[in-house]
């Protein structure tokens, strides 16, 4: 898998949430609440950006916008 992609983020945030959930669960069980609101907001904006990258995708190499010749005051 090639590093700096999307989908190692994804799989990278996986991981750390795992370990997360499992060092609150052994040890501060009281927490969990907390963490889980935590972990919803991340999850909501995770799939927005998710959706938003699958709707917009961005442009393709090689691809140069136009530019925009600004004329000089006269």
């Amino acid at each position: 898998m090639k590093p700096h992609t999307y989908t190692t983020y994804s799989i990278g945030c996986g991981i750390a949430w795992a370990v997360v959930w499992l060092i609150i669960g052994t040890t501060r069980p009281e927490a969990r609440s907390r963490v889980l609101l935590f972990f919803a907001g991340w999850w909501a904006g995770w799939t927005s950006a998710t959706i938003a990258r699958y709707v917009y995708p961005s442009p393709h190499r090689g691809c140069a916008l136009p530019r925009v010749l600004h004329r000089r005051p006269r």
